[in-house]
Parts: C-alpha cells; structure tokens; sequence
C-alpha cells in the first residue's frame, strides 16, 4: 500500500503542517521544521514548555501598588527597627562601657565596640545565606522566621552580666534574626512596583532614618530611667511587630524555573557572577565601606571627649537620620529619572561625600561644625542606600536579584565588622580619635573610583549584545543559502500539492 503525505500552508500562516494521510483519510496537524529526532523524543514538548516560561515571565507586570503599599509599609518598619536600633549602638556603646567596663582595661574600647561591629557585620555576612532561604522558601516565610530569631537574640542580651555572651546573643543571634528579615523587604519590593521602585525603595529606606532621629532620645530616657537590661527588653516589642509585618509579604513574581538545574546551580544562582558590571559592583562596595560604621560607634564617644560629658551628643545622630531620610526621598525619586546604570554615579557622589566629612570630622572644633558635617554626611548616606536595590535590579533582572542583593550585602560584612573596632584601637594606643576619623574617609573615596567603570562596561555589553543580534540574521540567511535553498527556506514557501 502506497502512502502519500501532503503539505498545505494554513491561513494563519502558523508553523505547522497539515499532513493527510491518503490510506485511510485521516488528517493531522504537526509542528514545521521540527527534526524527526526532536520529534521521536519529545523535546519539541519541552521547547513549547520553556518558551511559555519565558513569555510568562515577560508578561509579568508590577502592579504599582495596591497592597504593594501595606508591603511598603511593613518593609519600611523592618528596615527602621532593624537598622535604627544598630545605628543607635552608640548610645547603647557608652552604657556598655560603664555597665561591663573597668576603668584598668587598656582595650575597653577596642572590646566593648565589637558587640555593636560584630551585630552589623553579621547582618551583611548572613545575606548570602538569606538570598538562598528566599529563593527556596518565599519572602514571607524567611522574614517571619527571622524576626523570631531576632526576638530571642534581643531578649537573650537583657539577661547578660557580661560582654562575653553579649558577643553572641547581640552580636550574632540578634543579627542574624535580623538578616533573615531585612533581605526580603527588599526583594518583596519588586514583585510590587517596577516604575516607582526608586521611590519606593526611598520610603522604605527611610524608615531607618526616622527610628535614628527618634531612637537616641528614647534610648537616653529608657536608659536612664529603667537601665541596661529593661531597655533591651522594650527594645524586643519592635520585633514582635517585626514578625508581625512579615506576615503581609505576598510574593506575585513566578517562581525561578530551577528543574532543569543539577547540582550548585539548585541553591546559588551563578547566573549573576557572569555580569562584569555586577562583579565591580559587589567588590566596589566593600572596598568603599571599611569606615563606613565607624562614625555610629565612635562619634559619641569622640563628642564626649572633646566638647564634655554634657554636649548634646545626641542630636547628632538626630541630624543624619533627618538629613538621610531626606536623602532617601530625594534620590529615591531622582534614580527613577537616572536610565539605567547610570544610578551608579549617584553612589559615586555619595562616596565621595561620605569619605570627606568623615575626614572633616577631627577637624570641628566647634559643635556647630560638626552638626553641618552630620548633615551632609546624612544626606549622601540616603543617596548611598535608597538606590542599591535599583542598581541590583540593572544589573541582573528581577529574577536575580535576590542572591544578587545577598551576595553584595554578604562582601560588605568584613568591612562592615573591622573598621568600627580599628578605630577603637588606634583610639586605646594614641588616646584620640582623629587618625581613625581620618583614615575612615579614605576608603569611600577608593571604592568610588572603582564604581566610575560600570557604566563604560555596561555600554560595551550593550554594544557587544546589539552587533550580535544584528549579525545573527545574517548568519541564517548565510547558512540557507550555502544549503543550495533547501531545509527552512524550501518548506518556508510550500507547494500546495491537493
């Protein structure tokens, strides 16, 4: 029995063939130019599938708002409790001094501003770790866990009579409850907004700030009215709240396609390090940010020995947490203005800044000095952290962001722990705090330089990317005809056989 198979072209031009089978009249519809093999082993099936995970996560838009604003909101109480109490240390540091401290102890200084680095090193340091969690388990699970465990750290340390298990329930138990929840008020942000997300990202931040700018003074009063130990016991309602707000963290994005992935590529997505722009992203940072901290453990310290036990310290941490909330707005908005990469400049400015007032400060003899150095210093340190997570979001995507933002805040952990407690030595071995001051604006201004190149080779990705899909065509039309017109060329202009 003769079996003849015959090619008609739909109206609709579709890729497929209508294929009648003569023997028995039966007609079947199958997909055109796909090889025999694909077709014997189902991958044709498993094309359609990627290709649908693709354009679903193309289709996929930010809602600008809606509940998106109560997950605002929510972030912006975690990144308030999380870093207003750690860049209040300060006024916990000279408590700490006069609670666990001997006045024989050379290194008093150098052992007692270890709790607060160490707290604010492990926050960064456990980033990596966080993104993985996220990935796996969602943005609401991992920041719900990790308010838990920060409540425990927190109520842990008011127990403590010495700084030895203060390492370790304020230092690391406290911080790394605190990294499992700040993270993903982070990533959460971009499931909700994508056209606002620097204005966003401004508000959120912002919340830091204004627990600066109020908890100094909360603290001074708790503090001397109900001590050490009570004060850290309050300090645990901000987060039991903290648990609370992680509860509104609904994820909208698709899930990461990870079946395929064997092996490493399941937990840590490796797709992010072939990124050149994020490679001196992720270690421009870190080499911008060694005296980064010191300013928060040190200044009150340094405001006592100079201008007297009885300066208004405080209001110092007050004008950078007014200035950097200001800052945080600001730029916020400003970076959604910013194309692309180009926001990087914007933290080049901010380093810049950071590193002079940071040398400016050994520098103000006078009180009113050094509040305009605060200000400043406040301001470009808004700029500095609102627009970290638009540039993540440059420079990987949304699907990458989240161990993108990890592993950057992961590097920033060494210089983050290191440089509070350097300064504290260089002030127990010279009796003052100007060297350390000076040496902690050296390296904004080196890790600033470094962060000039992104834009350039993000422009060269570009260029590289656009010459490519242009010589790609070319390519196709090469090889069709080096085939002598067969193959897609042949069945692209079928012969209506009936």
């Amino acid at each position: 029995m003769t079996e003849g198979k015959n090619m008609i072209e739909n109206e609709a031009g579709a890729n497929t063939n209508i294929v009648t089978d003569e023997a028995d009249g039966k007609t079947e519809t199958k997909p055109l130019n796909v090889p025999a093999e694909m077709k014997e082993n189902g991958d044709s099936k498993a094309i359609t599938e990627k290709g649908s995970e693709t354009v679903a996560e193309k289709e996929f838009e930010p809602p600008e708002g809606g509940w998106g604003w109560v997950v605002m909101l929510a972030a912006m109480w975690c990144n308030g409790s999380v870093f207003g109490i750690q860049n209040a240390f300060g006024i916990l540091f000279v408590y700490l001094l006069q609670e666990f401290g001997s006045p024989d102890d050379k290194d008093l200084q150098f052992k007692t501003s270890w709790v607060g680095s160490l707290s604010m090193g492990m926050i960064f340091f456990c980033s990596p770790i966080v993104s993985v969690v996220t990935d796996m388990l969602g943005c609401r699970i991992t920041a719900i866990g990790g308010a838990a465990v920060a409540l425990v750290g927190l109520l842990a340390s008011s127990f403590v009579t010495s700084l030895g298990p203060m390492y370790f329930t304020y230092g690391i138990v406290f911080a790394c409850g605190c990294s499992f929840a700040y993270q993903p008020s982070l990533v959460i942000l971009g499931h909700y907004f994508k056209k606002r997300l620097g204005l966003v990202n401004g508000i959120v931040t912002a919340g830091s700030s204004v627990f600066t700018i109020t908890l100094p003074f909360l603290l001074k009063v708790l503090l001397e009215r109900v001590g050490l130990h009570n004060t850290l016991r309050l300090l645990s309602i901000f987060m039991f709240l903290l648990m609370l707000a992680g509860f509104t963290y609904r994820p909208l994005l698709p899930p990461t396609p990870s079946g395929k992935k064997s092996g490493i590529k399941k937990v840590f997505n490796v797709n992010i390090w072939k990124s050149l722009g994020y490679r001196i992203w992720a270690f421009g940072i870190p080499a911008a940010l060694y005296g980064y901290f010191v300013p928060y453990v040190h200044l009150m310290k340094h405001v006592e020995e100079r201008f007297g036990k009885d300066a208004n310290k405080e209001v110092l941490l007050m004008c950078i947490g007014i200035t950097s909330a200001v800052g945080r707005l600001i730029f916020g908005r400003v970076a959604d203005y910013v194309p692309g990469v180009n926001k990087v400049y914007l933290q080049v400015m901010s380093f810049l800044v950071i590193g002079l007032m940071s040398m400016m400060i050994p520098l103000c003899n006078v009180f009113g000095g050094l509040i305009a150095v605060c200000l400043l210093m406040g301001l470009f340190d808004g700029c500095f952290i609102c627009i970290m997570a638009p540039i993540a979001f440059e420079l990987v995507g949304p699907q990458d962001v989240s161990q993108a933002i990890g592993f950057l805040l992961g590097m920033m952990s060494v210089p983050m722990t290191v440089g509070p407690p350097i300064a504290g030595y260089l002030r127990d071995r010279l009796m003052s705090y100007d060297v350390a001051f000076y040496l902690a604006g050296i390296p904004p201004l080196i890790g600033g330089a470094m962060l000039c190149l992104i834009p350039w080779v993000e422009r060269r990705r570009k260029a590289r990317l656009a010459k490519e899909a242009k010589e790609s065509p070319q390519k196709m039309l090469e090889n069709r005809s080096s085939s002598g017109g067969q193959g897609d060329v042949r069945s692209a202009e079928p012969e209506s056989v009936i």
